[in-house]
């Protein structure tokens, strides 16, 4: 009974994206490209809000550690992926893959708060703009910051402990090309019933029921806009339609791949890429590309480096 629960596999072999070498080129060399435009631009995001004495509202300190968030949550994944690509064997150890799992539900997670709260700024912003300032104080941000921080390490806290309890001892090939909870549940030598329901109600259902909520508080945010006059309504608008496109792009994939069985679908490894690496970096561009005040922030920037 002493060996029962003691995990005797000590890495894990990655099965990667695909098989095709030809399709691993053609990957790699669009994730290289994308990543290298891209990451940057989150970390100018972040310069320009942080170096703009004009952009200290709220919604900007909010943008920023969305940048901020995204930019971590690309190294998780994205680095590693792109040295398999270049590897005939693909191997992560187990506690590389305990790591892994636990920063990309840890940074997640705080990323699924951190939406919740950017819809809670719009909310007291529009529906209630005579109480902002007194609501959405720098305590109040820094403390709800604060909050999405801890609850991204509960969420994958509780991860964690439940995969730790686990017994695997062969076979220890994962079929993906990182580490996440449906694939390492999989090959635990134990009936995980129990612990895919956990796991199904702490990811699954978490990442539904925000989604929800918060596609019904923007349905709110775009009633009270549409029923006023003020002059201010089409940037209202512009704002709200650019979270919730951030929203789909944040969710969607979340939902597809926690609130089911954990049982392989094709179009798994797909979405996971999209997931995991192409949408984190997107995420804040797509609010840049629609907000003026970050754009004409960023033009200025660097017309005074060009400057000197």
């Amino acid at each position: 009974m002493k060996n029962e629960n003691r995990t005797e596999v000590t890495e894990f072999i990655l099965a990667g994206l695909t098989q095709s070498q030809n399709i691993q080129l053609l990957v790699f060399a669009l994730v290289l490209i994308f990543y290298l435009i891209i990451l940057p631009g989150n970390f100018l995001i972040i310069l320009t809000i942080r170096s703009d004495p004009g952009l200290t509202a709220p919604l900007y300190f909010f943008l920023g550690n969305l940048a901020f968030l995204d930019a971590c949550y690309s190294f998780i994944v994205a680095p590693r992926m792109l040295v398999d690509f270049l590897s005939d064997k693909k191997v992560i150890s187990y506690r590389g893959c305990i790591t892994q799992l636990f920063f990309l539900h840890f940074l997640g997670g705080g990323e699924g708060l951190l939406l919740v709260v950017m819809a809670f700024d719009r909310y007291i912003a529009i529906c209630r703009p005579l109480h902002y300032s007194t609501v959405m104080n720098p305590r109040a941000c820094y403390a709800l910051l604060l909050a999405l921080w801890l609850g991204g390490f509960v969420h994958s806290i509780i991860q964690v402990a439940l995969i730790l309890r686990l017994p695997f001892c062969g076979p220890n090939r994962l079929d993906n090309f990182f580490c996440d909870v449906p694939q390492v549940i999989k090959l635990a030598c134990t009936d995980t019933f129990v612990v895919e329901l956990l796991m199904v109600f702490n990811s699954g259902l978490l990442t539904l029921l925000c989604f929800l909520g918060l596609l019904a508080s923007y349905a709110v945010i775009l009633c009270r806009v549409h029923g006023s006059s003020s002059e201010g309504k089409s940037k209202a608008v512009s704002t709200c339609t650019t979270h919730i496109i951030v929203i789909f792009l944040m969710f969607g994939p979340g939902i597809f791949i926690y609130t089911r069985p954990f049982r392989a679908f094709p179009a798994d490894k797909v979405v996971s890429l999209f997931h995991t690496v192409i949408f984190p970096l997107l995420n804040p561009v797509i609010y840049t590309l629609r907000n003026q005040e970050v754009k004409a922030s960023v033009k200025r920037l660097f017309s005074q480096h060009l400057a000197c």
